[in-house]
């Protein structure tokens, strides 16, 4: 039976990550052409929606995995993908919109990203540790 919580989680990130992806390819790609963002801040941008998206499909994945014995490190996972989530992709949003909002500032957000690319990573290993466990 799949956690009630995961799932509403999963699904109003999925929810988030098709509105993020239309704002992109609809409003931002309007700014860009009115010279108010840079090509490399959309470009950003649809980048952070893709890891969005796809992690959000790997938490879905998680949650629909047999548990086993190994439900601690499919936890685990989850959980790493969602702040992977949180950290790349979040951080991505903001400093890939500053331009628009004026809001230089946001450029402390840069470490912020490759953490969460880490915590991503980490998150597909502890589902490749699931498998080597079994074997």
């Amino acid at each position: 039976m799949l956690d009630s919580k995961k799932q509403m989680t999963v699904g109003i990130s999925g929810a988030l990550a098709v509105a993020l992806g239309a704002l992109g390819a609809h409003y931002l790609k309007d700014k860009m052409q009115a010279g108010l963002i840079s090509a490399n801040a959309l470009a950003g941008f649809e980048t952070a929606v893709k890891y969005h998206l796809f992690h959000t499909l790997a938490m879905l994945m998680v949650l629909i995995m047999p548990k086993d014995n190994n439900s601690k490190l499919l936890t685990r996972a989850y959980r790493l993908f969602l702040w992977g989530i949180v950290l790349f992709s979040g951080s991505l949003y903001f400093l890939c919109t500053r331009e628009l909002f004026h809001a230089e500032w946001l450029k402390v957000l840069g470490p912020i990203t490759p953490i969460g690319g880490v915590l991503m990573i980490l998150g597909w290993l502890s589902i490749a540790w699931v498998g080597i466990k079994k074997s």
